[in-house]
């Protein structure tokens, strides 16, 4: 069960990693990082609708604690997606993949500050290895040639503290309700906090584009699909060992950018995506093991 658990979650990251490559294809072509972020999360949700009205005619179990974590989830996802779109936007895929897999940092700093782990030279040294790995990816050291500018490196990060909130809402949402409530419940949220920021026009015009398909597919393989077998993944498998095994999601997005897409990425930045993952792995099997 538990060996089902990490391949679902890893199958998951890879279809994640691939849904980046087309969002860079699509923002190529000139759409907005919003409306992508849009109709990825929003295809993703007439799929669990459909899921949930396929399913056995059993009254759907709303509590309150479902809701809340639901509700939780789906706004980390919105930010994700959004922020990941950004990032990638202004710098490439495979800085903005390695920059959102920090989130296993934000989650321990959270738990310094609310007194819920212990501070401990071990922790404070994987802090400052995916401190030293952004610099080097980045390209921080040297201010005058950031790789992405400030902008893209916060939208990374961001992208990163979003993800940490939707593992945390998906996890205890799973523990106690319904997937296919769960994910409902999710994309709904994710949904109506997007539509207000994006322009009606262009969402409107992308339906019936030339590039409907590219968004059809983003939504399948980047949330429809990808988010199922991870929720049922999810299950049977800890938060830390899920955050360790989905570092496949930045090897395929930086795959798919370098192989597919032409990006390039130096020795240094190279160095840099290689000290962040093997920090944030060290740390997920320390926590893992704890």
């Amino acid at each position: 069960m538990k060996m089902r658990g990490i391949v679902l979650v890893v199958l998951a990251a890879v279809f994640w990693g691939i849904s980046g490559g087309i969002g860079d294809i699509l923002m190529g072509k000139g759409w907005s990082p919003l409306v992508i972020s849009f109709y990825r999360g929003g295809v993703g949700l007439i799929l669990f609708a459909g899921w949930w009205l396929a399913g056995k005619k059993e009254k759907p179990v709303f509590t309150p604690p479902i809701i809340l974590f639901s509700v939780l989830a789906g706004a980390g996802v919105a930010g994700n997606f959004t922020f990941y779109f950004f990032a990638i936007e202004a710098s490439s895929i495979a800085v903005a993949a390695t920059l959102m897999y920090t989130a296993p940092v934000f989650v321990l700093l959270a738990s310094f500050l609310l007194r819920i782990e212990d501070s401990t030279w071990f922790k404070w040294g994987c802090i400052i290895g995916v401190l030293l790995g952004i610099v080097l990816l980045t390209g921080a050291y040297n201010t005058d040639n950031l790789s992405g500018g400030v902008f893209g490196i916060t939208a990374g990060l961001a992208a990163g503290v979003s993800y940490a909130l939707f593992i945390f809402g998906f996890k205890k949402a799973t523990a106690i309700g319904d997937p296919k409530t769960i994910l409902s419940v999710a994309f709904l949220t994710f949904c109506l906090i997007l539509l207000p920021f994006n322009d009606m026009t262009e969402v409107t015009y992308a339906v019936t584009s030339g590039d409907a398909g590219w968004f059809i597919l983003l939504g399948l393989v980047g949330a429809g699909i990808s988010f199922i077998i991870y929720v049922i993944g999810m299950r049977g498998t800890a938060p830390s060992t899920a955050s360790m095994v989905a570092m496949a999601e930045p090897v395929t997005a930086s795959l798919f950018g370098v192989l597919l897409l032409g990006d390039t990425l130096t020795i240094i930045q190279l160095a840099g995506m290689a000290v962040i993952l093997f920090t944030i792995t060290i740390l997920s099997v320390k926590q893992s093991g704890s």
